[in-house]
């Protein structure tokens, strides 16, 4: 006779299942699922096997064990869950190159069709040119304001015009005609939200930032902290080599102007008396 499977023990199972990841990895993505179908889904998990490990649930019990795990451990590195455990997320963790993870996922995205409710990711536009479609069917284009003419008896739009704004909501007209041309705009897939990272969650920009990115960046902050302190007149580590610079070239402008020299003034001296 079968075992039967209770739903207390279903969830002693998740919570030790949960548990054991919390214990085993420093590392994790917290992920979107929309409009992932479960066969996309089944090959993102095989393609991330072994060293990623992708846990979806209720949030209710992601939460309620992440609880209980702190609790019992005291070990507080994944805490920071509990307040973006919103939605329809997963968490993927990993013991990957998070960036090298990250292309890993991208490149499991599906195209999709436009379909009528759904927020759209990005903007669609329907270029100029023939669509192939009889005249029967120039009121769905009518009906999204879209100038037309009908050449060799198929309908063309006369200039490139954006039916779908990133961000709205597609409408059935839009769905429709759309659907009609064969555009399938949409691409879908695991979204990175959040990097988890030995207690630490910030954006997934982040891994995108190249080394020139960061010594830019560095750049800039050190160039204002000099000009800063400069204009203050309060010597910082960032400041003190232009002020050296500064007062040298003084001491210079005040020994060409005076009797008063010193070694590395001679030059400079001699430069002048040769014009």
């Amino acid at each position: 006779m079968p075992k039967v499977v209770t739903r207390q023990g279903k969830k002693e199972a998740y919570d030790a299942k949960l548990c054991s990841l919390l214990e085993s990895y420093d590392k994790a993505f917290l992920v979107h699922a929309d409009h992932v179908g479960s066969k996309q889904f089944q090959g993102i998990r095989a393609a991330l096997r072994p060293e990623s490990v992708i846990l979806m649930g209720k949030n209710t019990m992601m939460k309620r064990c992440l609880r209980n795990y702190i609790e019992k451990t005291g070990n507080d590195k994944w805490a920071c869950l509990l307040e973006v455990l919103v939605g329809n997320v997963g968490v993927v963790f990993t013991k990957a190159d998070l960036k090298q993870l990250q292309e890993k996922i991208g490149e499991y995205r599906v195209g999709a069709p436009a379909k009528a409710g759904v927020i759209a990711p990005v903007s669609v536009t329907i270029p100029a040119g023939s669509t192939g479609m009889d005249p029967s069917q120039t009121s769905f284009f009518q009906t999204l304001n879209i100038a037309t003419k009908i050449n060799k008896g198929a309908i063309e739009i006369l200039s490139d015009v954006i039916v779908v704004t990133t961000g709205d909501r597609v409408g059935p007209s839009q769905a429709v005609l759309l659907g009609k041309l064969g555009i399938r705009p949409f691409s879908y897939g695991l979204e990175i939200v959040q990097v988890i990272e030995d207690g630490t969650m910030y954006d997934p920009k982040v891994l995108t930032l190249t080394d020139d990115d960061l010594w830019s960046s560095f750049r800039i902050a050190l160039r204002t902290v000099a000009a800063v302190s400069l204009e203050c007149n309060y010597p910082t580590m960032a400041s003190i080599p232009h002020s050296i610079v500064i007062s040298y070239k003084n001491v210079l402008a005040i020994a060409l102007a005076t009797d008063y020299t010193f070694p590395l003034a001679e030059k400079a001296k001699l430069a002048c008396a040769n014009l």
